[in-house]
C-alpha cells in the first residue's frame, strides 16, 4: 500500500509540474484570445517592449498595460490563432494571428525565465 501511495504521489507531482512549465505562455495566449490587457500585463517584466504598426517603444509595466488596453479598444479582438509555439533555452515564444474587427495582426510573444516564472518581455503586432 505504501508503494502505491508513493507511485501516485510521484505521478501527481510530475503531472502538475508539467503544467507549470508552460503556464506562462498559455495564460498569455488565453488572455490574447479575449483581448484582456490586464491579464496579459500580469506577465509583463518591469519593462516591456511593445511594437505596433504606428509606434514601438519600451514601456514600464503600467504604461505597457495602458498601451495594450488602448490597442485592444481600437482593435476589438475576435480571436487569437496560434501559428507556432516553442521554447529555446528557458525562453518561450509564440507566433500567431490576432483577429480583430478592424483587421488581422501577425503577433509575436516573447517570454523569458526570470526566477521561477516566465516573464513577458516583448510583444509585437504587425499588419497582416
Amino acid at each position: 500500500m505504501k508503494f502505491f501511495f508513493t507511485i501516485v504521489s510521484i505521478s501527481l507531482i510530475t503531472f502538475l509540474s508539467s503544467f507549470k512549465v508552460h503556464s506562462g505562455i498559455d495564460d498569455v495566449i488565453t488572455a490574447m484570445k479575449t483581448g484582456n490587457a490586464s491579464q496579459v500585463a500580469k506577465f509583463f517584466d518591469n519593462n516591456v517592449e511593445i511594437s505596433m504598426p504606428d509606434k514601438s517603444n519600451s514601456y514600464s509595466k503600467s504604461q505597457g498595460e495602458l498601451i495594450l488596453k488602448d490597442f485592444f479598444a481600437i482593435n476589438v479582438v475576435k480571436n487569437f490563432e496560434v501559428i507556432h509555439k516553442g521554447e529555446n533555452g528557458g525562453s518561450q515564444y509564440c507566433i500567431g494571428t490576432l483577429v480583430t474587427k478592424g483587421g488581422n495582426y501577425r503577433t509575436t510573444i516573447y517570454m523569458k525565465q526570470k526566477g521561477d516564472q516566465q516573464i513577458l518581455q516583448e510583444l509585437r503586432f504587425e499588419n497582416h
